[in-house]
């Protein structure tokens, strides 16, 4: 039982990665948007957004910085 439960707090930072880049991304499985929304909080969503969204900006940036240095 705690393998299992091991296993799916492991797997849960990719469910909230996942999630918020096909947010990103605008394409989402209604099926897949369906276990995000039943086992993800708005919490994790929500921070996982801000993160995801501090790296894209972050890249940005750093390619731009790159492109006209």
């Amino acid at each position: 039982m705690k393998e299992k439960k091991a296993k799916l707090d492991g797997g849960k930072l990719l469910q909230i990665s996942g999630a918020v880049f096909w947010a990103f991304f605008g394409v989402r499985k209604q099926s897949d948007l369906e276990l995000d929304a039943s086992t993800l909080t708005p919490a994790q969503v929500i921070i996982g957004g801000i993160v995801g969204a501090a790296l894209f900006v972050g890249s940005l940036m750093l390619l731009v910085s790159l492109v006209t240095s």
